[in-house]
């Protein structure tokens, strides 16, 4: 069943590939890992949770892949990661990156992911407007893992945590850059549609 554009109804992104099946799959999930691995790169370094274009990357793969892959793909670039790929912000990977205050962020990028992919697969990235408010509840998800993480970080590193300390390390720079990060990612999902459509 097809609508009027010529593509099955609740497509995302990737289902726009002309070869399908696992290896595809399996492509497109590594692939996603490593492109946050690199936006994870690109960063203003802060202590002690530095500026990354992570999220930027979460929301795309997300809305790309749609919910099943996005999620795994998160979950391949946080096991990777851990298994010692320089995969997080300052080319850090390893187990030890469990000790660093901004991991929690990294746990809270798999249901983002999941969240702006289901919403993709009902449509919410084809019109800037729902595609902006789509990158930004999923732009706001890893601060619900990251905040209590960075809270308990702290508290283990002697520093202070109680909630304006942690609000003010873990939330508060990051607003701004979050807030432009999810337009970016809304601009940019509805011209790729457009651009398919044309083709």
């Amino acid at each position: 069943m097809t609508n009027a554009t010529g593509f099955a109804p609740r497509a995302v992104l990737a289902d726009r590939l002309r070869t399908h099946g696992l290896a595809t799959d399996a492509a497109l999930i590594a692939g996603g890992a490593l492109f946050t691995a690199v936006l994870a790169q690109v960063q203003v370094p802060m202590w002690p949770v530095p500026v990354t274009g992570q999220t930027l990357a979460v929301v795309l793969v997300g809305a790309t892949l749609g919910a099943r892959r996005g999620v795994l793909s998160m979950l391949v670039y946080a096991v990777v990661g851990l298994a010692g790929a320089p995969f997080f912000a300052d080319a850090q990977g390893g187990l030890q990156a469990l000790a660093l205050p901004s991991f929690g962020y990294v746990i809270g990028f798999i249901p983002a992911a999941g969240l702006v992919g289901w919403l993709a697969r009902r449509n919410w990235d084809r019109k800037v407007g729902r595609a902006a408010v789509a990158m930004l509840l999923a732009s706001a998800i890893p601060f619900v893992t990251g905040l209590p993480y960075l809270a308990v970080a702290l508290g283990a590193l002697g520093a202070p945590n109680d909630l304006q300390s942690v609000l003010a390390a873990g939330l508060y720079p990051f607003v701004v850059g979050g807030v432009a990060k999810a337009l970016i990612a809304a601009g940019v999902l509805p011209l790729a549609w457009k651009a398919l459509g044309r083709r």
